[in-house]
């Protein structure tokens, strides 16, 4: 064995130990954490993974960013073979996978292909980050030293590689599956006056950076390289629109909701060990866009951080029930994640719309997080925005977020026709009215327009009335999740009562909560919201639209979040807009699944806005800026804040309707 081989075996097997303790490290700090089923529907999460990962989808939707590392992702997998040559290099020296015939021809083409696009886009990338400053980039001092680190790390990999290639083929004989048209450009336009030695220099340079490079990134924001093909393959869409219920009714039971780490699921933690501190999440927040504290990012990486002090102590005390605590660790444990990692006031800013999630190109759920994190605020220290105290008490009274009667829940629907459940031996669907649409003035005309155009249709259905309670999704969002328990469980009892399967909604909000969280209860229906009903009964001919509107109106059409992001209805809504031949509809650029939010979600329309800018004024003046004579909406909420955005920007000229009110103009009566 020579000097070589017995060098780069202690160095290889130096660089496995070192790695296999790091990643046993992490490992074991997932432990303290809660368990959570992740394996379920391991096709789905395969293909998701494919889709997602190895094709980066989500990562193309910065056109800018999203190429640049999608050429290093695919760049890093093509050079899985030039790495694993290498290694095998060590022991053989003329080994190679040449073995593989033509495949070895689309690999060594390929490497040298990648070589270049990978070192013009590190470039891009420094630029980027040190030269134009993009925003969503910059960081603290630590995290711009690493993100050099990395960055000249891949360098080296890339160009000794290039160089090694270039010097070995003026060594070696060219194999007939051998293909480097640029390695061997350079052997011919640089001087290897020696070029043994510069092989064997390229090839250490090479191979050494690749173990450092390999150890490195346990410790660094690129550890991301390891995790986010199995943080992909492990998260849940579903359970990132929807929240985990809690059992009252269990007494072992201590606490409810996140008060610390160990409160999250290990995949939480897990998102924190890969989240990639790109910003996307944080740049596409309504909250931190309006110039509020909340950080999505930062939320994240305290979780990674938080997990980093606050594990190894825990795990030293299940190792040795005696373990003395140290003056530091003492320290450490009395900190509260809520409050010294995460700001209070940034929990309460969010208004769940799940953009973060939605840009995330590594799938972290920011959401579910951030509502754990609200319910033990709410239930375990009543530490919650003081006005949301009376949307609370009314829930708890009248079963609305109003303090409305629950006797004047159906007074909208007297004399138009409308009937009660109560009052019928049957009916095919339930039009869950919804708080808004019961009780707010501006909110009951899209409950009338909607229940005529159903009339006119001869839709065979009917409302609760005073049966229907709220949701629970205000509840839920805000962190009462007590509250949201009982709300829930009511509403099902009488649900069942009914025999309901099918419900109409005119409420995005009561929309998901049906559909995406009521299944947790045991029960499922066939949740449809209105646009999507309308839009069915136009194509059935049972709508039929007429040209009697009396001028063109420039429209433009807000996605709601709970409806478009959460659940993926975009098209429904804009087919029937496109239907009516008075309306000219307009795109805006945030818009679809890039939409920003009015700023009601999450109990913020309960809630003041006390930092920044309104949310709900940022979104109104987007929509505004192409000089609508209509907005077109589908959503209550939405029109509360929209209306209202466009009041305080004197610009009341421009018409607010919901869809149903807009098509109810148009059909033939």
């Amino acid at each position: 064995m020579s000097l070589k081989t017995i060098i780069f075996s202690i160095l290889l097997l130096s660089s496995i130990i070192i790695f296999i303790i790091n990643i046993r490290r992490i490992i074991s700090y997932l432990t303290i954490a809660r368990k959570e089923k992740r394996w379920d529907g391991v096709g789905k999460k395969l293909i998701k993974t494919f889709k997602i990962a190895f094709f980066q989808s989500k990562i193309f939707r910065d056109k800018i960013a999203g190429p640049l590392h999608a050429i290093i992702f695919w760049g890093f997998l093509v050079f899985l073979f030039s790495a694993s040559e290498a290694v095998i290099q060590g022991y053989d020296q003329n080994f190679s996978w040449s073995i593989l015939g033509p495949i070895y021809t689309a690999i060594t083409f390929s490497t040298d292909i990648f070589s270049i696009l990978l070192i013009l886009s590190i470039i891009i990338a420094f630029l980027r980050r040190f030269v134009f400053k993009v925003k969503r980039l910059q960081s603290d001092k630590h995290e711009k030293i690493d993100a050099s680190i990395v960055l000249i790390m891949i360098f080296i990999i890339v160009s000794s590689l290039l160089l090694e290639n270039s010097a070995g083929l003026l060594i070696y004989e060219k194999n007939q599956w051998c293909y480097k048209p640029i390695s061997e450009a350079l052997s011919h336009l640089i001087n290897f006056n020696n070029p043994h030695f510069y092989y064997e220099l390229f090839w250490w340079l090479h191979i050494g950076f690749i173990l450092l490079f390999a150890n490195y990134l346990p410790f660094s924001k690129h550890f991301h390289v390891y995790t986010s093909i199995p943080n992909v393959f492990f998260s849940d869409e579903k359970k990132a629109k929807t929240l985990e219920i809690i059992n009252f009714e269990d007494e072992n039971v201590e606490k409810f909701g996140i008060v610390d780490i160990q409160d999250f699921t290990w995949k939480t933690l897990f998102d924190g060990y890969t989240c990639t501190h790109c910003g996307r999440c944080t740049s596409v927040c309504p909250a931190n866009y309006t110039g509020k504290e909340l950080d999505p990012r930062q939320l994240i990486i305290s979780i990674r951080k938080r997990t980093n002090d606050f594990a190894p102590i825990i795990l030293r005390q299940i190792k040795d029930k005696n373990y003395e605590l140290s003056d530091k660790e003492k320290s450490i444990l009395e900190k509260k994640f809520i409050g010294e990692y995460e700001s209070i006031d940034a929990l309460w800013q969010c208004t769940t719309c799940g953009a973060c999630m939605q840009e995330c190109p590594v799938m972290i759920e920011h959401v579910p997080a951030i509502v754990g994190m609200r319910r033990s605020l709410v239930m375990m220290e009543s530490n919650f925005p003081s006005l949301l105290q009376s949307a609370f008490t009314n829930m708890e009274n009248n079963f609305a977020p109003w303090a409305f009667s629950q006797l004047e829940r159906a007074d909208w629907a007297k004399d138009r026709n409308v009937r009660l459940a109560s009052d019928c031996t049957s009916f095919e669907y339930l039009f869950w009215v919804g708080c808004a649409g019961s009780y707010d003035e501006r909110a009951k005309k899209i409950s009338i327009a909607f229940s005529e155009l159903l009339n006119i249709a001869g839709i065979n259905y009917a409302i609760l009335g005073t049966e229907e309670y709220c949701n629970g999704d205000l509840a839920r969002r805000t962190g009462n999740e007590y509250l949201a328990d009982m709300l829930i469980k009511m509403n099902i009892e009488t649900l069942k009562k009914y025999k309901v399967t099918k419900i109409l909604t005119i409420c995005p909000h009561c929309y998901n909560t049906l559909k995406n969280d009521y299944p947790s209860y045991g029960v499922e229906f066939e949740v449809i919201h209105h646009t999507e009903f309308l839009n069915n009964l136009i194509k059935q001919g049972k709508l039929k639209i007429t040209d009697k509107m009396t001028k063109k109106l420039n429209t433009v059409y807000h996605d709601s979040c709970y409806l478009g992001r959460y659940n993926n209805i975009y098209n429904e809504p804009r087919q029937i807009l496109q239907s009516i031949p008075k309306i000219n509809l307009f795109e805006i650029k945030r818009n679809k699944d890039k939409g920003f939010c009015c700023g009601a979600g999450g109990g913020q329309m309960f809630m003041e806005e006390s930092k920044g800018k309104r949310v709900n004024l940022e979104r109104t003046a987007e929509l505004i800026k192409i000089s609508p004579d209509l907005v077109a909406l589908n959503c209550p909420f939405c029109m509360t804040m929209i209306s209202d955005g466009l009041k305080a920007m004197d610009s009341e000229f421009v018409q607010v309707k919901d869809i149903a009110e807009i098509l109810l103009e148009s059909v033939v009566t």
